[in-house]
């Protein structure tokens, strides 16, 4: 892969210069969020944030920062764009079909400013490959103003949970149902399918949970129908913080890590279908 490690003069002219040792490491996050088939892409000295909208009910944001990239250089404060996504992993994947196991695509990314196009340069075994994909104007995304002020409730636990739980609960049902106290049950989630109503409960004693910290008892229903494309990020996930404001908002925070120990996130955000008073 020395190929795309090398410096060339046309490296001085992007605005974003982005290299990573192994294409699908980024690719696996964006299957996380890809429920839409566009994305906007926000770059800063951070990293890269990846945000898909649907609805204006649900806000999914998949964070790469730059500690993530062997080579990450950014030459403007930020820079905005929106991408097609699907159009995006498919070409991050280019190699997948043809690949032995254990082997890795290089990838460089670059960016020559508003209006341009995001350019992968991929790279596996020798053989190189370039992508060229057009990028417009990033919409403006809705700002759920989640701030840790305003939470009320919170758990962390490990993400074996929240799979079991998604397995067991009845899809057939409108809403999740998602109740958090500081006594008993602790944590319930209920869903209302054909087959009447299921419920899963999580005491905060358990070996799973991390981090309980719920100040009152709450009661909020979300659309199943906004969250699945969230078991996208949890299925990939280690750990999951569940929080919920003062207005019944709930965060998802996945914690995914890759095959290199490097530590990604993924996170949803989705308002109440329905407030419940307690």
């Amino acid at each position: 892969m020395a190929l795309l490690v090398q410096q060339t003069h046309e490296d001085d002219s992007y605005v974003l210069l982005a290299k990573l040792d192994n294409a699908r490491v980024m690719a696996n996050i964006l299957k996380a969020i890809h429920f839409k088939e566009t994305a906007s892409v926000y770059a800063s000295e951070n990293g890269l944030k990846f945000t898909v909208e649907d609805c204006k009910c649900v806000q999914a944001n998949a964070f790469l920062q730059a500690a993530l990239f062997t080579e990450f250089i950014i030459k403007e404060e930020t820079a905005c764009f929106k991408i097609n996504l699907t159009i995006l992993i498919e070409c991050l994947n280019i190699f997948s079909l043809s690949s032995s196991p254990g082997v890795m695509t290089a990838l460089k990314m670059c960016y020559s400013g508003y209006g341009t196009p995001l350019t992968l340069m991929l790279e596996e075994n020798g053989v190189l490959t370039d992508c060229s994909i057009k990028t417009q104007e990033p919409d403006e995304t809705l700002d759920f103003d989640f701030c840790s002020e305003n939470v009320i409730n919170k758990i962390i636990m490990k993400a074996e949970c929240l799979k079991e739980a998604f397995t067991e609960l009845d899809l057939t049902s409108d809403v999740l149902e998602i109740l958090m106290s500081p006594d008993r049950p602790y944590l319930r989630l209920s869903s209302f399918g054909n087959a009447g109503s299921t419920q899963a409960d999580y005491s905060k004693d358990s070996d799973m949970v991390e981090v309980f910290e719920c100040t009152r008892t709450t009661t909020n229903r979300f659309k199943i129908s906004l969250l699945k494309p969230s078991v996208r990020a949890l299925v990939l996930a280690c750990k999951v913080s569940v929080r919920t404001d003062t207005r019944g908002f709930l965060s998802l925070q996945f914690m995914i890590k890759a095959d290199d120990g490097q530590v990604t996130f993924v996170e949803y955000f989705c308002a109440p279908d329905e407030e419940m008073s307690d």
